[in-house]
C-alpha cells in the first residue's frame, strides 16, 4: 500500500503528453462493444448491430470515446515517478466525463490533443485529484468529436496547496426508487479482454501490481466499468439508440474485480449509479447521462 510521501506537482501541470492518433477499424469498433460486455444476450438483436463489423448497422457505443486515441497509461511512466514522486501504485481514476459533439463513427481516423488541467490537494494525509482532459478530433477534417475529462486520485500525494483548476463536483443522486434497473455480470478474463483496447495498467492483469497497491487480486479497468453501466443506461434510457447519449458523467466510489455482477440503477431525469451486488457495494455513484431527443441525434 502507497504512503504519505511528497511529490512535486508543477512538473505534472507542466507535462507534454504526446499528441496521440489511432486508425481505428469496424473490427475495432466491435470489440470494444465485446469487451464491455455487449453480446451476453444472444437473443437481443439490437446489441448485434454493435458487435458485428460486417452489419450495415454497426453502431459505436458512446462510451468508445474512451480508448479513442488514447495516450496510454502516461500517469504511471517510470520517467512520471522520477520527475513527480508519484508511483502507479498510489493512482486510481475516480471520476469520468465525456461530451460527444458528433456521434461516433464506426472507423476512421482520430487525433486527440491530452493536459492536466488542474491538481486539488485533499491534505497531507489525504492525497490529491488531478484533473485531465483530452480532446479528441476527427483527423481528415479537425472537426471535435468528443472531450474526455477524467480524474485521479493520488493517495498519499498531499500538502502541497491547489494548483491549477478544480472539476465541478456532480450532483447526489435524487431521493426516490429508481425507474430502471439492469443487472450486467463480468466474466473471469474481462479485464484481459477490455486491455485490448489499449489501456496497459498492470493493476488489471499483473497480481504483484495488485497487490503492492493494496489489493487481493488484479481488479477491473474504471473504463471498463464506466462502458458496462453506461450500456445499462443506453438499453433502459435510450433503447440502444447511441446518438441520444450526448454526455455523461460519474464517479467511481469501489473497485469492481472481474467475474462481479453489477446492477445499475436509473432514474428518468438521466441519473443513475451502480452496485456490485455480490458485496452490495456502491461502485458508480452520482452519475448523468444527458439523453436527447430522438430529433436532436447528432450527425
Amino acid at each position: 500500500m502507497a504512503t504519505n510521501r511528497h511529490i512535486d506537482p508543477r512538473p505534472l501541470m507542466e507535462w507534454i503528453i504526446p499528441q496521440t492518433t489511432q486508425c481505428y477499424t469496424r473490427r475495432d469498433t466491435a470489440l470494444y462493444a465485446l469487451s464491455v460486455g455487449l453480446g451476453q444476450r444472444a437473443n437481443d438483436e439490437r446489441q448485434l448491430n454493435f458487435i458485428d463489423p460486417w452489419s450495415e448497422q454497426l453502431t459505436a457505443l458512446p462510451t468508445m470515446a474512451l480508448v479513442l486515441a488514447y495516450p496510454g497509461y502516461w500517469l504511471g511512466a517510470p520517467e512520471v515517478e522520477r520527475a513527480t514522486g508519484i508511483s502507479s501504485g498510489q493512482i486510481l481514476h475516480v471520476s469520468q466525463a465525456v461530451e460527444l459533439h458528433a456521434t461516433l463513427p464506426t472507423e476512421g481516423d482520430v487525433v486527440s490533443d491530452t493536459k492536466v488541467t488542474g491538481i486539488v490537494d485533499k491534505g497531507r494525509e489525504r492525497g490529491s485529484l488531478l484533473h485531465s482532459e483530452r480532446r479528441i478530433h476527427n483527423q481528415a477534417n479537425g472537426a471535435l468529436v468528443a472531450i474526455c475529462r477524467q480524474t485521479h486520485f493520488l493517495r498519499g500525494a498531499g500538502g502541497f496547496g491547489n494548483v491549477g483548476d478544480a472539476e465541478p463536483v456532480p450532483e447526489p443522486i435524487p431521493s426516490g426508487e429508481p425507474d430502471f434497473i439492469v443487472q450486467h455480470s463480468t466474466r473471469p478474463e474481462q479485464a484481459l479482454l477490455y486491455r485490448l483496447n489499449g489501456d496497459q495498467n498492470p493493476l488489471h492483469i499483473n497480481w504483484a501490481a495488485a497487490h503492492a497497491a493494496g489489493f487481493n487480486k488484479p481488479l477491473l479497468h474504471g473504463m471498463c466499468t464506466i462502458g458496462i453501466v453506461l450500456h445499462g443506461v443506453l438499453d433502459a434510457a435510450a433503447n440502444y439508440e447511441s446518438c441520444l447519449i450526448r454526455s455523461f458523467e460519474l464517479q467511481m466510489s469501489a473497485p469492481v474485480f472481474p467475474g462481479d455482477s453489477i446492477r445499475t440503477e436509473i432514474w428518468k431525469d438521466g441519473t443513475f449509479r451502480a452496485r456490485v451486488m455480490e458485496r452490495d457495494s456502491l461502485v458508480v455513484d452520482r452519475g448523468r447521462a444527458m439523453i436527447g431527443a430522438p430529433e436532436l441525434c447528432i450527425g
